[in-house]
């Protein structure tokens, strides 16, 4: 007789099978600086694909999403709340989300908060892509007159006279074009300070409302253009274009060129430096043989 198999109990499948969710995209938007119809394209097909807008002012934000006839969901996303609202944006991202950043004007991330948040997706893993757009500092450079082959962008410097006046200090003597971003109630001040430590005939470029329709240059030297600002009450949006220095920068004294070897030899022993290494620092520094120096510390 035939033994009867026993029953075997096939596993049961869930259900609700969990899926991995995909993160979505950060797209690092730039948008016009002031003229509408350097809108490209591509923004518009982003703009409209997007889950929401993170917008540096959703108020002004809203006006080109309009102009676009583009109906959108905006977060505020700003300096005053990127601690709090960066994070949620993250989260939004892990779950999915696709997410457009964009600042009042221009690329995110120069001169805005948009720099934190691509640091926080970095840190997440989050793809990104960059939708290129119009640049303040570049347009204003291309125009300016003055050399573009080496440049340095300084952004906002400190609304505080002296502290503004230190930090040109540091920036003396650099021979690239500086470009700096400055609003109109502090021209003035910015120039003053500009002409005190770069010098009245330092060439400069200031440039207002750029691509709109009063877009203006005024080129020439910091004396001229101050004096033109000092007539003219500053009004709209800036760029300083500030020429590089032209010369020989004075020779900075070494405060340890004052010291004599057997000095120098027990400032770096006092640091907690070997011997033999602090024989090989003022060595290499003095450019002496290794063998001279090694005579002085003989007797230390």
């Amino acid at each position: 007789m035939a033994k009867k198999k026993k029953a075997t109990e096939e596993p049961v499948e869930s259900e609700s099978v969990a899926t991995e969710i995909k993160p979505g995209i950060l797209y690092i938007c730039g948008t016009p600086i002031g003229n509408l119809d350097d809108v490209t394209f591509r923004l518009v097909k982003t703009l409209k694909s997007v889950d929401l807008v993170a917008a540096e002012d959703t108020r002004h934000s809203l006006k080109l999403l309009n102009h676009l006839e583009i109906e959108k969901s905006l977060v505020s996303y700003h300096e005053h709340n990127r601690m709090k609202v960066g994070p949620q944006l993250i989260e939004k991202l892990l779950a999915g989300k696709n997410i457009a950043l964009v600042s009042d004007a221009g690329m995110p991330g120069i001169s805005d908060p948009g720099e934190d948040l691509v640091q926080l997706a970095i840190e997440a893993g989050i793809e990104m892509v960059c939708v290129d757009g119009p640049v303040a500092a570049v347009h204003a450079l291309v125009l300016s007159g003055l050399p573009t082959r080496r440049f340095a962008f300084e952004g906002f410097v400190d609304r505080n006279s002296k502290v503004r006046k230190k930090y040109f200090e540091s920036l003396q003597y650099d021979s690239r074009t500086l470009i700096f971003y400055e609003a109109p109630h502090r021209l003035k001040e910015f120039l003053k300070d500009a002409q005190l430590i770069f010098g009245s005939e330092r060439k400069v470029t200031v440039c207002k409302e750029l691509t709109k329709r009063y877009e203006n240059f005024q080129r020439g030297s910091l004396e001229t253009v101050s004096a033109y600002f000092e007539a003219n009450d500053p009004r709209g949006e800036f760029v300083v274009i500030l020429g590089g220095f032209e010369g020989q920068a004075p020779m900075v004294e070494n405060p340890m060129d004052s010291l004599s070897i057997e000095e120098e030899l027990q400032m770096h022993l006092a640091q907690g430096v070997s011997k033999k290494e602090a024989i090989v620092l003022v060595a290499k520094r003095r450019e002496l043989p290794k063998k001279e120096v090694y005579q002085v510390a003989i007797s230390l």
